[in-house]
């Protein structure tokens, strides 16, 4: 018993410090630094408790931030889950060349975000980009589409959706193989049409996959920084500034790291509650046999 112990421990003992050294541990110091003041040249980081959270509330950047923030992810979500099941059912139906449409669509997940950013940034080029010849065949006019504060959020909401819906497909997928034939044999006899067998039967098998999705969907919507940076710093008018774009700035640009990890700990507690309200309602309707 003592041997088994012992080997279980040394099993998961590198693991667990790996996770304690990259995860918890930076997590609790950006809790600490976040009640310290800057520091500056030869002046030391002093103790100023909530100061630093109460100057949240003078930052009108961070409040645009965080609205942005909310509508980014209001559309990118529900857009990249809903299309990345769109792209699982009909991958796994029996069509012609199914393996390269399934590679046509997981392809985009593989390419780096710099890499996807560059690419739609000659999408949106003024003139000469896709989206303009497009709109140019119905007689419309040129458009600066990511220096429009009108359109370039929208504009980096596309690139999101089109990232990552093929990586959520995945898992889609695989829950779709997963599910029994018998079933969709069952229903065929019972007279049920694909629709009601999709509401009925299978998407409810598809809850433990979607609670997944969504988790991982929310997590993506305020870690997004790589496209903002190559596309549009921030702009127009802070019209493109997420959450965790402007914390880069505040850290590294204006060099305020205290002020910076206070906002990461709002960012953390932002994740933690709407981590919490997913499982409590997705949770509810999840069955995992």
């Amino acid at each position: 018993m003592q041997r088994q112990t012992a080997a279980a421990t040394a099993l998961i003992l590198p693991a667990f410090l790996m996770l304690l050294a990259f995860t918890h541990w930076p997590a609790v110091a950006t809790l600490i630094d976040s009640l310290y003041s800057t520091p500056r040249g030869s002046r030391p980081a002093v103790f100023v408790g909530a100061e630093n959270y109460s100057d949240l509330l003078d930052d009108p950047v961070l409040f645009k931030a965080l609205a942005n923030n909310f509508w980014y992810a209001l559309v990118t979500i529900p857009a990249s889950v809903a299309l990345s099941l769109l792209m699982a059912i009909s991958v796994n139906a029996q069509l012609p060349g199914r393996a390269l449409v399934r590679m046509a669509y997981f392809t985009p997940t593989i390419l780096p975000m710099i890499a996807v950013a560059n690419i739609w940034l000659f999408f949106f080029t003024p003139d000469y980009g896709l989206f303009d010849q497009f709109v140019g065949l119905f007689g419309l006019g040129r458009h600066n589409w990511l220096n429009d504060s009108d359109t370039a959020l929208p504009a980096m909401m596309v690139v999101a959706v089109w990232k990552e819906s093929g990586f959520f497909m995945i898992f889609y997928l695989a829950a779709l193989q997963s599910m029994p034939p018998d079933l969709a044999e069952v229903g065929r006899l019972e007279g049920a049409s694909r629709w009601m067998f999709f509401r009925r039967v299978t998407w409810p098998l598809l809850m433990p996959t979607t609670l997944f999705v969504v988790v991982n969907a929310v997590i993506n919507a305020f870690r997004t920084i790589d496209h903002v940076v190559v596309m549009t710093r921030g702009g127009p008018d802070n019209a493109t500034a997420l959450l965790l774009y402007h914390i880069y700035d505040v850290g590294f640009r204006f060099w305020d790291t205290a002020q910076a990890a206070t906002m990461t700990v709002l960012l953390v507690a932002i994740l933690a509650a709407l981590a919490f309200v997913q499982f409590v309602v997705l949770g509810r309707k999840a069955h995992y046999r």
